[in-house]
């Protein structure tokens, strides 16, 4: 089973209509029991880093989130978590990936980076099994990672910045996947079969 954290950031319920598509067995969640039953986690995200830490923790899942031995994918602001911190408000994340986000200068390009962007794919995964180079994906985000030692593929609005991101279990992608047609699918179906 696929747990698809609920914490109050966004982009839950068209995640969830991605993975009905895919005939996937997946509950939506919001407890540390719940999320300790699945076999993958999702922790989807579309808001304001510092609300949405704060509902981490509010949810009691931060410490949970850090530890988890099970494959996790974050989408977006999910994988945005994933950093040590987000200049966002300005707030600790979960610290499983060094460094923090940036804001896209708005005085170099529009932001909210905004539509369809290709990705340059760096590294192999099966996160990108089957997905052709500088394929494009759906991407909505004000803030970046960075790119750094865990990005497998970046993408360019002003700056190169990862597009997605491993380490070890855990999965991230800063476009939406679930908004991505069918190369967004075959990333989502890439996670829950091979990841």
């Amino acid at each position: 089973m696929i747990a698809v954290i609920n914490y109050g950031a966004g982009n839950t319920a068209s995640v969830a209509n991605a993975l009905e598509e895919l005939k996937a067995d997946f509950k939506i969640v919001k407890t540390e029991d719940q999320i300790c039953r699945a076999d993958k986690i999702i922790l989807p995200g579309v808001g304001h880093a510092a609300a949405a830490m704060k509902n981490l923790h509010i949810l009691n899942l931060f410490n949970l989130l850090r530890i988890l031995k099970r494959p996790l994918l974050g989408i977006c602001l999910g994988m945005q978590l994933l950093c040590e911190n987000s200049s966002e408000g300005d707030v600790a994340c979960l610290g499983v990936l060094p460094g923090g986000t940036n804001e896209f200068d708005s005085k170099k390009n529009t932001v909210p980076h905004m539509g369809w962007t290709k990705i340059n794919i760096l590294q192999n995964s099966d996160l990108f099994d089957g997905i052709a180079n500088n394929e494009s994906f759906y991407f909505a985000h004000s803030f970046y990672v960075p790119l750094n030692k865990f990005t497998i593929a970046d993408a360019q609005h002003g700056v190169k910045f990862s597009a997605a991101v491993v380490k070890n279990n855990f999965y991230g992608v800063q476009f939406h996947p679930e908004k991505s047609g069918t190369a967004g699918l075959q990333i989502l179906n890439n996670f829950i079969e091979k990841c």
